[in-house]
């Protein structure tokens, strides 16, 4: 599939495909940025050959700043507020990051914030730099509130109150405090950031396909009541356990040293080979 978009650079290896953002000065969710960002996320969603996305931004101080204020300024305002019935556009793009049949990954070099971070806060993950990314959800001190998932995403990620200090404090959170806070999965020097997550993307993408996205989609059934998480937990268990790809790499498993002394002890070791052989 042929991903060609003016502001997102889209580069595919095998089944991992890297979005790198460059909407300069700042990388503010433009109109244009918007339209872009919605199209490839309904392509990524669509292709089927795809396992892992890693997005990233061209510009080291800004992955995404927050929604183009002056675009909402042109909101129609003229009749009452009314309550949807369904999900806005903005909310259907962040739903389809968090819950597509491919792994999400966010690489935050420097700031995001508003409509950004809400964007980034439906990813799977979410890797910072020491002392360099910060997050903020700038909406309340212009006298509205973050609609694109914020208040809703983020108490998820981080915890009730931690979200209240987000949302209404509307301060910076450091990359440190992201990561203790459980916003960021972890921090790295800025010369280390993109090393490993290639790394971990890489390591995804060679997983057996579909373990990977029933793993993505079991653990989404946690945000259900607990029994039907369960449920789901084992129906998709039972799905994948019937696939060929599962048969060999559990056989593989037991050859290259699985359930020994010495090959649990280096488990990681021998998980990788086995996505190296699903190739």
């Amino acid at each position: 599939m042929a991903y060609n978009y003016d502001l997102i650079n889209v580069e595919v290896e095998g089944r991992l495909a890297v979005a790198t953002i460059s909407n300069p000065p700042i990388n503010i969710i433009t109109p244009p940025l918007y339209a872009e960002l919605a199209a490839l996320v309904g392509e990524l969603k669509a292709d089927p050959h795809l396992t892992v996305v890693v997005f990233k931004s061209a510009d080291p101080d800004f992955f995404l700043a927050h929604f183009d204020v002056s675009a909402i300024l042109t909101f129609p305002t003229d009749s009452p507020a009314e309550k949807d019935q369904e999900l806005n556009e903005y909310h259907i793009m962040c739903e389809r990051v968090r819950t597509m049949d491919k792994v999400t990954i966010a690489q935050i070099e420097g700031r995001v914030g508003g409509g950004g971070s809400e964007f980034v806060s439906s990813m799977d993950m979410r890797f910072g730099v020491v002392g360099k990314t910060k997050i903020n959800q700038m909406e309340v001190p212009l006298g509205i509130l973050p609609g694109g998932t914020g208040t809703q995403r983020l108490p998820r990620l981080v915890g009730r109150g931690r979200a209240m200090e987000i949302v209404l404090g509307a301060d910076d959170l450091d990359a440190e405090t992201a990561e203790r806070w459980g916003y960021l999965n972890r921090i790295f020097g800025p010369d280390e950031i993109d090393n490993w997550v290639m790394n971990l993307a890489r390591r995804i993408a060679s997983f057996p396909v579909e373990a990977v996205r029933l793993g993505k989609e079991s653990v989404n059934a946690a945000e259900k009541p607990l029994a039907e998480g369960l449920l789901d937990e084992a129906y998709l268990f039972q799905r994948l356990l019937r696939n060929d790809s599962a048969q060999a790499n559990m056989r593989k498993f037991l050859e290259i040293g699985g359930q020994t002394r010495e090959g649990e002890l280096r488990v990681g070791e021998l998980n990788a080979q086995l996505g190296e052989s699903s190739e």
